[in-house]
């Protein structure tokens, strides 16, 4: 039986392709050899039988863990799926959490870009998903300097949920509303 399905007895929360749980892993597995983590995690999402049913939760639980607790190849992992727009059951709770995590963890400079780029390309294109309330927490603790001309040029005045967060944004770099 396919363990990557929501059929039958099996009720799998997690992605297809790229964010299947093997998929992850592999990632993982290739981020920790490029980052060097000596003592690579067991990713195994969490799951439940009951009867017949067999439940298999996201991975990203534990990937957000790993964040947390700041292993570079879940940091790696995190950022991907920020940039990911895939939609994926509890998406707005994964997104929002794994946002949470990377903002109380040590990013590099080039992490801190990539995830700058893409909170500025969703505000522009107007782009405003739940977790957006996170990600422009994110957003402040990173800073947003070196997008601001961009975002300042793209932001769409007449989406009053992007204009929500940029003027969040504008207050927390100390500049008028």
């Amino acid at each position: 039986m396919d363990r990557e399905s929501f059929s039958g007895n099996v009720r799998s929360y997690n992605g297809a392709g790229r964010w299947s749980v093997e998929a992850v892993r592999d990632r993982y597995r290739e981020y920790c050899a490029t980052s060097r983590v000596e003592h690579p995690r067991l990713l195994n999402p969490r799951e439940h039988k009951e009867g017949e049913i067999h439940w298999i939760y996201p991975i990203m639980d534990e990937v957000i863990v790993g964040i947390a607790e700041g292993d570079p190849a879940c940091i790696s992992l995190g950022i991907d799926f920020v940039e990911e727009d895939a939609h994926f059951p509890f998406g707005a709770t994964l997104k929002s959490n794994t946002a949470r995590a990377l903002r109380r963890t040590e990013l590099a400079e080039d992490q801190k870009a990539r995830l700058r780029r893409r909170i500025v390309h969703m505000l522009i294109s107007g782009v405003i998903p739940r977790e957006m309330g996170e990600y422009a927490k994110l957003l402040r603790t990173i800073g947003v300097r070196e997008q601001w001309e961009r975002l300042e040029q793209g932001i769409p005045l007449e989406n009053r949920y992007a204009m929500r967060f940029y003027k969040v944004l504008r207050a927390a770099e100390g500049l008028p509303d």
